[in-house]
């Protein structure tokens, strides 16, 4: 069974239906118990960094991640859910995440601009674009190098090291789309929204052991 953590936000049921799709058993819940015993776990994410970090502070599932990941389970962030990963997030204000992993979130804001003209780019990013492999994992596997998936986010991870970049993409700046740490998978994109192949990545993600 995989657990999509429940902290009160996010595309929760869009994820349970996507992973459902591909033939895996999903469950949507915030009980630490059913988190805990599950065999790999999803922590989706949309909204705002700040309010996420509170409601997994109020629900008590802060350690619940902690203890998933420390027992080698496989693990997936979505979106924010990537994000929170990480030490500590720009959006509105200096905002502490769940510091698994050395690296900080900030925003495309004043950083972005087209190669051409100069103007700035729309933000938040939001549609189809492309991600580059820089490090391939499982969950790519069929998955051709430049493929399309579906992204909206005004707010990226800069990682401290460099071994967890799985993909990166080009938005004004090469930002990385996702990363992967020992059993830590996670997407800045939205597998749930990117049709056939974001489907396959829920597929490989599900035949984890």
């Amino acid at each position: 069974m995989i657990a999509v953590i429940d902290y009160g936000m996010g595309n929760l049921r869009s994820v349970q239906k996507a992973l459902e799709a591909v033939g895996a058993k999903a469950v949507v819940t915030r009980k630490p118990a059913d988190i805990l015993s599950a065999s790999s776990v999803v922590l989706p994410g949309v909204g705002a960094f700040r309010d996420c970090m509170a409601n997994l502070q109020r629900f008590g599932l802060v350690d619940v991640v902690h203890k998933s990941i420390q027992s080698g389970k496989p693990f997936l962030g979505i979106c924010l859910g990537l994000q929170l990963l990480f030490h500590q997030s720009e959006e509105f204000g200096q905002v502490p995440g769940l510091e698994i992993l050395p690296g900080d979130v900030v925003g495309f804001a004043g950083r972005i601009s087209d190669s051409a003209t100069g103007s700035p780019l729309k933000i938040p990013h939001m549609g189809w674009n492309t991600v580059q492999v820089q490090k391939s994992n499982l969950l790519f596997k069929s998955i051709p190098d430049k493929s399309y998936f579906y992204f909206v986010h005004s707010y990226y991870v800069v990682p401290k090291q460099s071994d967890d970049i799985a993909t990166t993409t080009q938005y004004g700046i090469e930002f990385v789309s996702s990363i992967h740490h020992e059993n830590i998978y996670a997407f800045q994109f939205h597998p749930e929204k990117s049709q056939k192949l974001g489907l396959t990545l829920l597929k490989n993600f599900s035949e984890l052991q």
